[in-house]
């Protein structure tokens, strides 16, 4: 059966599969075209020796060469739509397979050029799916920057002393949620990552998974840490949580922190290939319940474990495969997945730990090092 012609225009800074069909960074809109078994990019023209160099596209043509086959057809003013159906007539393309977000304009543009424009459901490049060993050490880097941002937090936590109020100082100054966030992001910038957007939340903050974090420090209540650089170089995604209490943890934050680090070996031991990620979910929640951790809402927040179990990792922060209620998925050797179980009650604050494995035939490799440890 003949493969599908497959054309996307975006940039590679932002759209994970353009960054995986030609490997390298670039912050204006191309075009990519696989056909024939072959794959071609049109650049624009300052960044065509470039991409030979260090891209991974079997040609790399300039744009310029396609705008003028444009122009020469009357369009003076010629759009990357135009410039794609001038390639595609080249390569005596005439049916086309789209990712399923596609720009709908840019699509209708090339339908009235003479192409026929099909969307792909799913995967666009269906071989991100599954890791490779290289791949593999990429992510296993970011996670790395990810760790080196962690323990320079955590390290400045452990310097911090308790003031009054239960208050964190750091050199004679308050340390709040906004200045842990700033030492982490630094140190895993210096490390090679991009770090946005860190969780750093305590107490009844951290029962919302989503929310950044605000405000002073105190010691005595649980802080989540959620850090998910991305390698400045290789456009891969790291992924690590943690939660410590700065002095002593409550006796019901300690069981708290304890059915979670159960829940997540449970699930380590339950994830291998051919394994339906719904059941690694469904057996993490049966676990939570019998320990008398229940979930539902209260005044019209939801406690209890709430949130998936886990979710693929790679070039984008959250790919498939899912491990939660609703995921239909099988877990397959060579996906990347975070496993990352939390129990969220306001009178006691939120836990979570997150670790990145690779799925195997056997137990899954686990990619992250990083320690677990409850009071610092």
């Amino acid at each position: 059966m003949k493969s599908a012609n497959l054309l996307h225009i975006a940039d590679s800074e932002r759209d994970a599969d353009m960054r995986y069909a030609i490997g390298v960074p670039v912050s204006d809109p191309f075009i990519f075209l696989r056909c024939n078994g072959r794959s071609l990019a049109v650049l624009n023209d300052l960044e065509v020796e470039r991409a030979r160099v260090q891209g991974q596209v079997d040609r790399v043509l300039p744009m310029s060469r396609y705008l003028r086959a444009a122009r020469s057809r009357g369009n003076e003013t010629p759009s990357l739509a135009d410039a794609a159906a001038a390639l595609c007539r080249e390569a005596k393309v005439r049916k086309v397979t789209v990712p399923f977000a596609f720009p709908v304009g840019v699509a209708r543009q090339l339908r009235k050029l003479g192409l026929r424009v099909k969307v792909r459901d799913g995967w666009f490049l269906p071989e991100r799916e599954f890791k490779t060993a290289t791949e593999v050490k990429m992510i296993s880097a970011v996670l790395m920057m990810a760790e080196v941002g962690m323990a320079e937090g955590i390290h400045a936590l452990k310097r911090a002393k308790i003031g009054k109020d239960r208050r964190l100082l750091l050199q004679g100054v308050p340390l709040t949620c906004e200045k842990l966030r700033s030492i982490i992001e630094t140190a895993v910038l210096q490390a090679g990552g991009v770090a946005t957007n860190t969780i750093v939340a305590q107490g009844a903050q951290a029962c919302d998974p989503h929310e950044r974090g605000h405000g002073p420090l105190l010691a005595h209540v649980p802080l989540v840490i959620d850090i998910f650089p991305r390698s400045a170089r290789t456009g891969y995604y790291g992924d690590i949580s943690r939660t410590v209490v700065r002095g002593r943890a409550s006796d019901a934050m300690r069981r708290q922190y304890a059915a979670v680090a159960r829940g997540q070996s449970l699930a380590f031991d339950l994830i291998r290939d051919g394994v339906a990620g719904a059941q690694v979910h469904a057996a993490v929640e049966r676990f939570f319940r019998s320990e008398g951790y229940r979930t539902g809402r209260r005044r019209g927040q939801p406690v209890g474990f709430f949130h998936g179990t886990g979710h693929g990792l790679g070039l984008e922060i959250h790919e498939f495969p899912k491990a939660n209620r609703t995921s239909d998925c099988i877990l397959r050797n060579g996906h990347v997945v975070t496993i990352e179980p939390g129990l969220y009650y306001p009178e006691t604050g939120g836990v979570r730990l997150e670790d990145v494995v690779r799925v195997t035939a056997g137990a899954p490799e686990n990619l992250t090092q990083f320690e677990k440890v409850l009071e610092i």
